[in-house]
C-alpha cells in the first residue's frame, strides 16, 4: 500500500521574539513559510492539489493594546500546489517575509479547494469546510518566539494520509470527505531522519511506509522507488521508528534519537513473510 506522503503541508515558518511588550519594538523579525507533503494510503492517486489563498499567525497572550490586531497576515495570493511533488522531505517556499516580533501561537490556513486526481483519469474535487471562510486553525505549542533581526522556522505537516477520508471502499469510490489533521513543530527546534530500506538480499524496496512514534504516531512518509525515505521537522527527542511493505514484516528501532538542527540516519532490512 503506498501512500501519497500527502501530509499535505509542512509549513516552515520563519518567525522571531518573545514579549507582548516586544510588539512595540522597531525591529521586525522574518517568516519564511514552506510547504511539504506526506503520505495518502492509495496506489491509485495520480496528484493531489490544493489551492492556498491567505496564512495568517496569531499573536500570543493578552493585554495586547487595541491598535494592534491579533492576526498578521504572511501570505495572501492564489497558489495550486500538487502536493504528490512534495514527498519525502521535500518542502515549498510559501512565503518570505517580515513580521513584527513576538510570540506567535496559531496559524489559520486559508484552503479555497482540494483537488484529487487518480490515476484512471478520474477527478474529485473535494469541499474544504471553513477552510475558505475561516480558515484552518492550527495551534503551535510552544509558542513561537520571534526576535527582531532574527528567523524562526515553523512545519506545519498536513497528514492527508488522515485528512482525505475515502467515501465507501476502493472497489466502490464515492469520492473523499476532507478533515484536515495538520501539526504544528517550531523547526528551528527540529530535526530531521532518513535511510534505505532493503531486503534480506540487499534488493531496494520500492515506497516503503516508514512512521515515527512517541505516545502516538508522528509523522509518516513513503520512500521513494529505490527504497529511500525522509522524514522532516521532527521535534527533538527521543522516538520509535517502523518500516514495512505489503508482504514484509514491519521492522522497528526504539531509542531513536533526533537532535535539533541534525540528520540521523537510520536503515532498515525487511524479511519477505
Amino acid at each position: 500500500m503506498k501512500k501519497l506522503f500527502f501530509a499535505l503541508f509542512g509549513v516552515a515558518l520563519v518567525l522571531l521574539s518573545s514579549c507582548s511588550d516586544r510588539f512595540n519594538s522597531n525591529d521586525p523579525g522574518r517568516l519564511v513559510v514552506k510547504i511539504t507533503d506526506a503520505p495518502f494510503p492509495f496506489d491509485m492517486i495520480d496528484s493531489a492539489a490544493v489551492t492556498i489563498t491567505k496564512i495568517e499567525i496569531r499573536r500570543a497572550g493578552d493585554g495586547l493594546p487595541d491598535s494592534i490586531p491579533p492576526f498578521e497576515v504572511i501570505f495572501e495570493d492564489t497558489v495550486i500546489l500538487n502536493l504528490v511533488d512534495l514527498r519525502n522531505g521535500v518542502s515549498k517556499k510559501l512565503a518570505d517575509v517580515e513580521i513584527p516580533s513576538g510570540k506567535y501561537d496559531l496559524v489559520r490556513l486559508y484552503v479555497a479547494e482540494a483537488m484529487l486526481k487518480l490515476t484512471d483519469g478520474d477527478s474529485y474535487s473535494v469541499k474544504v469546510p471553513s477552510g475558505k471562510q475561516t480558515g484552518i486553525k492550527i495551534f503551535i505549542e510552544p509558542a513561537l518566539e520571534v526576535e527582531g533581526g532574527l528567523t524562526e522556522e515553523l512545519l506545519l505537516d498536513f497528514d492527508l494520509s488522515k485528512s482525505f477520508v475515502l467515501r465507501g471502499n476502493p472497489l466502490h469510490n464515492n469520492g473523499f470527505i476532507f478533515k484536515p489533521v495538520i501539526r504544528a513543530v517550531n523547526a528551528s527546534t527540529a530535526g530531521r531522519i532518513a535511510g534505505m530500506v532493503t531486503d534480506t538480499a540487499k534488493v531496494k524496496i520500492k515506497s516503503p511506509i516508514v512512521w515515527v512514534k512517541q505516545d502516538t504516531v508522528v509523522a509518516t512518509t513513503v520512500g521513494d522507488t529505490l527504497g529511500h525515505y525522509a522524514i522532516i521537522g521532527l521535534p527533538a527527542g527521543t522516538y520509535s521508528i517502523f518500516a514495512t511493505k505489503e508482504n514484509y514484516d514491519t521492522v522497528s528501532f526504539a531509542g531513536v534519537k533526533i537532535t535539533a538542527g541534525n540528520l540521523t540516519i537510520q536503515n532498515f532490512v525487511l524479511t519477505k513473510k
